[in-house]
């Protein structure tokens, strides 16, 4: 490589970066193709004392990003591609097997899958979620109207949560966890959830956190709500990074490599998919640098 011609300099401190970082599983297989140490016996009982087969699932292949204040990142791929893993990483829920994440403060995590209690009301869980995202007393009661607001729950709010329909309880979790303001946020397939009017007041709540955070990381199989709100994209399949550029270069790929696969041409998909990855300028991150090179 010629001397620093693929090198980026960061002005200031980048808001996350993630250093090659990849997951690995292991985990127990039905699979009975393997050989079973005692051949003898019933079979049936050789079936009942087999142990389990253990095998390695490779979640997240070895990448390395930097991610500066002001951007929007959006990852896109198929289902099991690594994406919900990746962003569990950076929010901390899972410590990666190897590499490591580096951030300039506390990543939020915004979804529809916290844990609220079923038996308690609606505005008894708006309480308990609050405060366990750090929130005091007081901070949750001021926050309590707008979250009910944007909830759409007003009629609701003091029945128990076990009443709600699925999408009302996740248009509940929604609320409460778009009541935080943080400096690094992270979105889950939030928008994919509640009726036409839920998502016009999600989508303009999220337009606000997106202006109040340093950087945002969504994950959405909704390609133009990516378009929309990302400056950037991240493409993933099974557990590599196949594409991290332009929002319009990433999107129009993945769709001609979604197209192929639907019609049955893997042989074209695949040549997509190899194009792309062979194009992919992989970042190395510099130790105790405030700059990243591409190699």
């Amino acid at each position: 490589m010629g001397a620093d011609e693929h090198e980026i300099f960061i002005e200031g401190h980048p808001c996350v970066v993630v250093d090659s970082v990849q997951m690995r599983y292991r985990v127990a297989s039905s699979d009975s193709s393997a050989p079973v140490a005692d051949s003898t016996g019933p079979r049936f009982l050789r079936r009942a004392v087999r142990k389990p087969n253990m095998v390695t699932v490779h979640a997240l292949n070895e990448l390395s990003l930097v991610v500066e204040r002001g951007e929007s990142v959006g990852i896109i791929g198929r289902n099991g591609s690594g994406k919900s893993t990746l962003m569990k990483i950076i929010s901390g829920q899972s410590k990666p097997t190897s590499g490591g994440v580096y951030a300039s403060s506390t990543p939020i995590m915004l979804g529809v899958n916290a844990a609220l209690v079923q038996d308690l009301s609606g505005d008894q869980n708006i309480v308990l979620g609050c405060l366990a995202m750090g929130m005091s007393r007081a901070e949750a009661d001021d926050k309590f109207d707008s979250i009910v607001e944007l909830s759409g729950l007003e009629k609701s709010i003091h029945l128990p949560m076990k009443s709600y329909s699925s999408g009302m309880a996740s248009r509940l979790r929604f609320a409460i966890a778009a009541a935080v303001d943080p400096e690094i946020l992270l979105v889950d397939e939030a928008l994919n959830t509640g009726d036409a009017q839920f998502a016009d007041r999600s989508k303009l709540r999220m337009d606000e956190l997106r202006a109040q955070a340093g950087c945002v990381f969504l994950v959405s199989h909704s390609l133009e709500t990516i378009s929309d709100m990302c400056t950037r994209v991240i493409w993933l399949d099974k557990g590599d990074l196949i594409m991290d550029g332009e929002p319009a270069d990433a999107i129009k790929a993945y769709k001609q490599f979604t197209k192929h696969l639907s019609k049955g041409n893997n042989l074209s998909a695949t040549k997509i998919l190899d194009d792309a990855k062979a194009a992919l300028v992989a970042t190395e991150v510099r130790g105790r640098s405030s700059r990243r090179r591409s190699a």
